[in-house]
């Protein structure tokens, strides 16, 4: 499917696949390219696709079993060596149920671990509510010093994981399970805390994180059709926020709707919010969960639920428009 129009840039989704599978991807690269990198998991080798990397650096490599937070305290360790440790796990075991963890081994400790979290939001789908973590970005922009990354395809996930590899300090890289769109460019460079201008559009600004970023796109060709132009930007960065991007924007197209497959509450729309709100208040939509939890389902099945399509967007932008 590609995504075209008169006046839109034209994306082309060049074959469906996991985000997950683009850290897979970079972490055999890290492995050859980089000694001083090593990898921790808790049980989920085969969902985290490290498994080349095992292979090929068996000593490199640390299987704590179903104990996260014994995992972070080793991946805090490891860095006094100098060692770059990637620990992970799915997003809810790497966040929510580690915290403590986290902030005082971590963050307060200014360690350079990067946590790597798979199966976040509610795509993950069949596994349901415990596991479908919609709080995750909160809890980690919250901490000091704590960078987070959102990526929205695989090239994109791959090359996010090549460059928190370079970056000193703790990151959070959030990724996901389903098999989505493709369609950013491949071998990118990615830049930590760049907001990516997708489209150009003059009626109304969409800033997009991770999965939601190809609905986004959708949205904004819908829109087209009706005769709205649509500005479509990725954040992949939530922390440091591209300020200076969004500002831009919203000075030009005097609205925004903010998208993102997590809860309103503590999310990435509501640190645009806050930037808004200090330098220049503008009417805002979030396209978001709305203080709930997952439930068990097909990811398409819960996205239509809880209003996080391009659908929901299209509506969002439609209501926010008539707030000018």
């Amino acid at each position: 499917m590609g995504i075209s129009g008169n006046d839109m840039k034209k994306y082309i989704d060049q074959g469906k696949n996991d985000t997950r599978s683009g850290y897979g991807a970079a972490m055999t690269e890290l492995g050859r390219t980089n000694p001083n990198v090593v990898a921790l998991c808790a049980d989920l080798v085969a969902s985290l696709k490290i498994q080349p990397f095992i292979d090929e650096n068996p000593d490199r490599f640390f299987q704590t079993g179903i104990a996260e937070a014994n995992m972070m305290g080793i991946a805090a360790g490891l860095t006094i060596g100098g060692k770059i440790p990637f620990a992970s796990t799915f997003a809810n075991f790497a966040t929510g149920r580690v915290y403590d963890q986290i902030r005082q081994s971590i963050a307060y400790s200014d360690k350079n671990v990067k946590i790597c979290a798979s199966h976040a939001g509610i795509t993950l789908g069949e596994d349901g509510a415990t596991h479908q973590i919609l709080e995750d970005i909160g809890l980690m922009k919250m901490l000091p010093g704590m960078t987070v990354i959102n990526p929205c395809d695989y090239n994109q996930t791959k090359a996010a994981t090549l460059a928190i590899a370079e970056y000193e300090g703790p990151v959070y890289l959030r990724f996901g399970r389903p098999k989505v769109a493709n369609f950013t460019p491949e071998n990118q460079k990615f830049e930590i805390g760049k907001a990516l201008m997708l489209n150009e559009g003059t009626d109304v600004t969409i800033v997009a994180t991770g999965h939601l970023v190809w609905e986004a796109l959708i949205a904004a060709e819908k829109l087209e059709e009706q005769g709205v132009s649509a500005e479509v930007i990725n954040i992949h960065t939530i922390k440091p926020l591209d300020e200076e991007a969004v500002l831009k924007s919203v000075k030009k197209t005097g609205c925004i709707v903010t998208c993102e497959e997590h809860n309103y509450l503590g999310g990435l729309g509501e640190s645009i919010a806050r930037v808004l709100a200090n330098q220049h208040p503008t009417p805002q939509e979030f396209i978001a969960t709305q203080d709930t939890f997952g439930e068990s389902g097909t990811p398409e099945q819960l996205m239509e639920k809880y209003g996080l399509n391009n659908k929901a967007i299209v509506e969002a932008v439609l209501k926010v428009m008539k707030r000018k």
